[in-house]
Protein backbone atom coordinates (compact mmCIF):
# COMPACT_ATOMS: atom_id res chain seq x y z
CA UNK A 1 0.00 0.00 0.00
CA UNK A 2 0.98 3.39 -0.91
CA UNK A 3 1.52 6.17 1.31
CA UNK A 4 -1.50 8.08 -0.20
CA UNK A 5 -3.69 4.63 0.12
CA UNK A 6 -2.13 4.39 3.45
CA UNK A 7 -3.58 7.73 4.65
CA UNK A 8 -6.72 7.45 2.95
CA UNK A 9 -7.23 3.98 4.65
CA UNK A 10 -6.68 6.00 8.11
CA UNK A 11 -8.94 8.38 7.40
CA UNK A 12 -11.58 5.74 6.74
CA UNK A 13 -11.16 3.55 9.82
CA UNK A 14 -11.13 7.12 11.63
CA UNK A 15 -14.37 8.40 10.66
CA UNK A 16 -15.80 5.11 9.68
CA UNK A 17 -15.51 4.45 14.07
CA UNK A 18 -17.26 7.71 14.24
CA UNK A 19 -20.09 7.11 11.97
CA UNK A 20 -21.22 4.19 14.62
CA UNK A 21 -21.35 6.15 17.42
CA UNK A 22 -24.43 7.33 18.98
CA UNK A 23 -24.64 11.19 18.98
CA UNK A 24 -24.69 11.66 22.64
CA UNK A 25 -21.03 9.97 22.30
CA UNK A 26 -19.61 11.81 19.90
CA UNK A 27 -17.05 13.79 20.78
CA UNK A 28 -18.54 17.44 20.20
CA UNK A 29 -16.09 20.18 22.33
CA UNK A 30 -12.60 20.17 23.14
CA UNK A 31 -12.12 17.56 26.22
CA UNK A 32 -15.31 15.78 25.14
CA UNK A 33 -13.60 12.37 25.67
CA UNK A 34 -11.75 11.17 29.03
CA UNK A 35 -7.82 11.62 27.57
CA UNK A 36 -9.33 15.57 26.95
CA UNK A 37 -8.16 16.71 23.42
CA UNK A 38 -6.47 13.61 21.97
CA UNK A 39 -5.79 13.20 18.84
CA UNK A 40 -9.21 11.39 18.62
CA UNK A 41 -11.01 14.55 19.32
CA UNK A 42 -12.03 15.92 16.17
CA UNK A 43 -14.31 18.58 16.24
CA UNK A 44 -11.49 20.85 17.82
CA UNK A 45 -12.21 23.51 15.20
CA UNK A 46 -15.82 22.83 14.27
CA UNK A 47 -18.98 25.67 14.29
CA UNK A 48 -22.38 26.21 15.51
CA UNK A 49 -25.20 24.92 13.12
CA UNK A 50 -27.88 24.88 15.48
CA UNK A 51 -29.10 28.01 14.09
CA UNK A 52 -29.37 27.04 10.44
CA UNK A 53 -32.24 26.35 8.67
CA UNK A 54 -32.74 22.60 7.73
CA UNK A 55 -30.09 21.51 11.06
CA UNK A 56 -30.96 18.11 12.00
CA UNK A 57 -28.80 17.12 15.13
CA UNK A 58 -28.49 13.51 14.07
CA UNK A 59 -26.80 14.63 11.17
CA UNK A 60 -24.44 16.99 13.19
CA UNK A 61 -21.47 15.46 14.25
CA UNK A 62 -19.44 18.05 14.99
CA UNK A 63 -16.47 17.40 12.22
CA UNK A 64 -16.58 20.59 10.19
CA UNK A 65 -14.63 23.74 10.51
CA UNK A 66 -16.77 26.28 8.77
CA UNK A 67 -20.21 26.71 7.85
CA UNK A 68 -19.95 26.94 3.91
CA UNK A 69 -23.47 26.60 3.47
CA UNK A 70 -24.18 30.04 5.04
CA UNK A 71 -21.80 31.51 2.54
CA UNK A 72 -22.51 29.17 -0.78
CA UNK A 73 -25.15 31.66 -2.54
CA UNK A 74 -27.22 28.56 -3.05
CA UNK A 75 -30.86 29.49 -4.72
CA UNK A 76 -33.86 27.03 -4.84
CA UNK A 77 -33.72 24.78 -7.86
CA UNK A 78 -29.52 24.60 -7.65
CA UNK A 79 -27.76 21.57 -8.09
CA UNK A 80 -26.10 21.35 -4.47
CA UNK A 81 -23.03 18.90 -4.17
CA UNK A 82 -21.36 18.21 -0.62
CA UNK A 83 -17.93 16.74 -0.83
CA UNK A 84 -16.96 14.67 2.00
CA UNK A 85 -20.74 14.39 3.16
CA UNK A 86 -20.36 12.78 6.32
CA UNK A 87 -23.65 11.89 8.05
CA UNK A 88 -25.16 15.06 6.04
CA UNK A 89 -25.20 17.92 7.81
CA UNK A 90 -24.63 20.36 5.40
CA UNK A 91 -26.63 18.45 2.71
CA UNK A 92 -29.58 19.07 4.68
CA UNK A 93 -28.82 22.68 5.34
CA UNK A 94 -28.65 22.95 1.44
CA UNK A 95 -31.53 21.45 0.69
CA UNK A 96 -33.74 23.28 2.62
CA UNK A 97 -32.70 25.94 0.45
CA UNK A 98 -32.91 24.39 -2.79
CA UNK A 99 -36.32 23.44 -2.09
CA UNK A 100 -38.25 20.67 -3.69
CA UNK A 101 -36.92 22.09 -7.12
CA UNK A 102 -33.26 21.17 -6.13
CA UNK A 103 -31.47 18.67 -5.88
CA UNK A 104 -28.77 17.78 -3.10
CA UNK A 105 -25.47 14.74 -3.71
CA UNK A 106 -23.69 14.30 -0.88
CA UNK A 107 -20.00 12.32 -1.58
CA UNK A 108 -18.58 10.44 1.15
CA UNK A 109 -15.56 7.59 0.66
CA UNK A 110 -16.47 6.11 3.98
CA UNK A 111 -18.97 3.43 3.91
CA UNK A 112 -20.35 3.65 7.46
CA UNK A 113 -20.81 7.54 6.85
CA UNK A 114 -23.08 6.61 3.73
CA UNK A 115 -25.28 4.28 5.65
CA UNK A 116 -25.85 7.05 8.64
CA UNK A 117 -26.70 9.69 6.31
CA UNK A 118 -29.28 7.87 4.26
CA UNK A 119 -30.77 6.97 7.38
CA UNK A 120 -30.86 10.37 8.30
CA UNK A 121 -32.07 11.43 4.67
CA UNK A 122 -34.88 8.85 5.21
CA UNK A 123 -36.15 10.20 8.85
CA UNK A 124 -36.41 13.78 7.07
CA UNK A 125 -38.61 11.93 3.97
CA UNK A 126 -36.38 13.90 1.42
CA UNK A 127 -36.71 12.50 -2.33
CA UNK A 128 -34.11 14.85 -3.96
CA UNK A 129 -30.46 14.23 -1.44
CA UNK A 130 -29.08 11.15 -2.61
CA UNK A 131 -25.54 10.27 -0.74
CA UNK A 132 -22.80 8.42 -3.05
CA UNK A 133 -19.72 6.18 -2.35
CA UNK A 134 -16.88 7.40 -3.63
CA UNK A 135 -13.59 9.87 -3.84
CA UNK A 136 -13.10 13.28 -4.13
CA UNK A 137 -10.22 12.08 -6.15
CA UNK A 138 -12.53 10.25 -8.64
CA UNK A 139 -15.90 11.65 -8.10
CA UNK A 140 -18.88 9.14 -9.13
CA UNK A 141 -20.36 12.78 -10.34
CA UNK A 142 -20.71 13.05 -14.33
CA UNK A 143 -19.47 16.38 -15.77
CA UNK A 144 -20.80 19.84 -15.60
CA UNK A 145 -23.76 18.54 -12.91
CA UNK A 146 -23.05 21.00 -9.94
CA UNK A 147 -24.42 24.26 -9.98
CA UNK A 148 -22.65 25.21 -6.53
CA UNK A 149 -20.30 22.55 -4.93
CA UNK A 150 -19.52 22.80 -0.96
CA UNK A 151 -17.20 21.16 1.53
CA UNK A 152 -16.70 21.12 5.13
CA UNK A 153 -13.11 20.37 6.89
CA UNK A 154 -12.30 17.33 3.78
CA UNK A 155 -10.05 18.66 1.28
CA UNK A 156 -6.99 19.10 4.35
CA UNK A 157 -7.95 14.85 4.69
CA UNK A 158 -7.09 14.19 0.66
CA UNK A 159 -3.38 13.26 -0.20
CA UNK A 160 -3.71 14.62 -3.92
CA UNK A 161 -5.34 17.77 -3.08
CA UNK A 162 -4.67 18.97 -7.07
CA UNK A 163 -6.44 16.03 -8.35
CA UNK A 164 -9.19 16.90 -5.58
CA UNK A 165 -9.76 20.72 -6.90
CA UNK A 166 -9.57 19.15 -10.66
CA UNK A 167 -12.40 17.27 -9.96
CA UNK A 168 -14.46 19.50 -8.39
CA UNK A 169 -13.88 21.95 -11.68
CA UNK A 170 -14.90 19.30 -13.89
CA UNK A 171 -18.30 18.42 -12.27
CA UNK A 172 -19.35 22.36 -11.82
CA UNK A 173 -21.50 23.79 -14.83
CA UNK A 174 -20.16 26.15 -16.38
CA UNK A 175 -20.77 29.62 -14.22
CA UNK A 176 -20.98 27.52 -11.37
CA UNK A 177 -18.98 28.23 -8.29
CA UNK A 178 -18.14 26.49 -4.67
CA UNK A 179 -17.34 27.42 -0.97
CA UNK A 180 -15.15 25.41 0.87
CA UNK A 181 -14.42 25.56 4.64
CA UNK A 182 -10.79 23.81 5.27
CA UNK A 183 -7.63 24.27 7.71
CA UNK A 184 -4.79 26.03 6.56
CA UNK A 185 -1.55 27.08 8.24
CA UNK A 186 0.39 30.15 8.30
CA UNK A 187 3.94 28.19 8.84
CA UNK A 188 5.15 25.17 7.83
CA UNK A 189 3.95 22.26 9.94
CA UNK A 190 6.97 21.11 12.18
CA UNK A 191 8.17 17.62 10.88
CA UNK A 192 7.09 16.26 13.87
CA UNK A 193 3.96 16.88 13.83
CA UNK A 194 3.14 16.16 10.09
CA UNK A 195 4.23 12.85 10.27
CA UNK A 196 1.65 12.02 12.81
CA UNK A 197 -1.26 10.07 11.34
CA UNK A 198 -3.34 10.55 13.91
CA UNK A 199 -3.02 14.35 13.40
CA UNK A 200 -3.93 13.75 9.43
CA UNK A 201 -6.99 12.22 10.24
CA UNK A 202 -7.98 15.36 12.53
CA UNK A 203 -7.36 17.65 10.08
CA UNK A 204 -3.92 18.93 11.07
CA UNK A 205 -0.91 17.36 9.54
CA UNK A 206 -2.81 17.32 6.24
CA UNK A 207 -3.29 21.62 6.05
CA UNK A 208 -1.09 23.27 3.20
CA UNK A 209 0.23 26.94 4.08
CA UNK A 210 -2.46 29.45 3.45
CA UNK A 211 -0.87 30.80 -0.15
CA UNK A 212 -0.04 27.25 -1.06
CA UNK A 213 -3.98 26.62 -0.62
CA UNK A 214 -5.42 29.10 -2.42
CA UNK A 215 -2.39 29.09 -5.94
CA UNK A 216 -3.85 24.82 -5.73
CA UNK A 217 -7.41 26.24 -6.34
CA UNK A 218 -5.80 28.79 -8.74
CA UNK A 219 -3.81 26.49 -10.53
CA UNK A 220 -7.11 24.11 -10.58
CA UNK A 221 -8.61 27.02 -13.24
CA UNK A 222 -10.78 28.57 -10.56
CA UNK A 223 -11.06 32.56 -10.33
CA UNK A 224 -12.40 35.08 -8.58
CA UNK A 225 -11.15 33.66 -5.84
CA UNK A 226 -11.91 34.72 -2.55
CA UNK A 227 -11.80 34.34 1.75
CA UNK A 228 -15.02 34.46 2.80
CA UNK A 229 -14.39 33.95 6.24
CA UNK A 230 -10.82 33.50 8.17
CA UNK A 231 -10.82 32.22 12.06
CA UNK A 232 -7.56 31.60 14.00
CA UNK A 233 -7.41 28.43 16.23
CA UNK A 234 -5.22 27.17 18.67
CA UNK A 235 -3.87 23.72 19.26
CA UNK A 236 -5.09 22.80 22.09
CA UNK A 237 -1.55 22.25 24.53
CA UNK A 238 -3.07 18.56 25.67
CA UNK A 239 -2.89 17.48 22.11
CA UNK A 240 0.52 19.08 21.11
CA UNK A 241 1.84 17.27 24.14
CA UNK A 242 1.31 13.78 22.98
CA UNK A 243 3.74 14.57 20.18
CA UNK A 244 5.95 16.97 22.02
CA UNK A 245 7.67 17.38 25.62
CA UNK A 246 6.57 20.10 27.27
CA UNK A 247 9.17 22.32 26.86
CA UNK A 248 8.69 21.54 22.96
CA UNK A 249 5.22 22.71 23.09
CA UNK A 250 5.93 25.96 24.42
CA UNK A 251 8.68 26.26 21.48
CA UNK A 252 5.93 25.28 19.27
CA UNK A 253 3.43 27.83 20.35
CA UNK A 254 5.66 30.49 20.18
CA UNK A 255 7.60 30.21 16.68
CA UNK A 256 4.55 28.47 15.02
CA UNK A 257 2.72 31.35 13.09
CA UNK A 258 -0.81 29.24 13.62
CA UNK A 259 -3.33 27.59 11.97
CA UNK A 260 -6.59 28.79 10.81
CA UNK A 261 -9.90 27.98 9.62
CA UNK A 262 -11.20 29.37 5.98
CA UNK A 263 -13.76 29.37 4.12
CA UNK A 264 -12.94 30.36 0.43
CA UNK A 265 -15.07 30.89 -2.58
CA UNK A 266 -14.41 30.37 -6.02
CA UNK A 267 -15.72 30.37 -9.53
CA UNK A 268 -15.83 28.40 -12.83
CA UNK A 269 -16.16 30.90 -15.57
CA UNK A 270 -18.62 30.43 -18.22
CA UNK A 271 -16.51 31.71 -21.11
CA UNK A 272 -13.41 29.65 -22.77
CA UNK A 273 -10.26 30.83 -24.03
CA UNK A 274 -11.71 31.69 -27.48
CA UNK A 275 -14.94 34.00 -26.14
CA UNK A 276 -15.06 36.74 -24.52
CA UNK A 277 -19.13 36.59 -22.80
CA UNK A 278 -20.71 34.31 -21.30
Amino acid sequence: MDANEELKQIVKDRYGKVATLEKEHVPNSCCGQSDCCSSDDLSVFSEDYTKLEGYDPNADLGLGCGLPTEYAHIKAGDTVVDLGSGAGNDCFVARSIVGESGKVIGVDMTTEMIAKARKNASKLKLNNVEFRLGEIEDLPIDDAVADIVVSNCVLNLVPDKKKALSETFRILKNGGHFSVSDIVTYDTIPEGLRKEAALYAGCVSGALIKEDYLNLIKEAGFTNIKIQKERKNDLPNEMLEKYMTKEETIVFKNEFAGIASITVYGEKQCCDKTTNCC
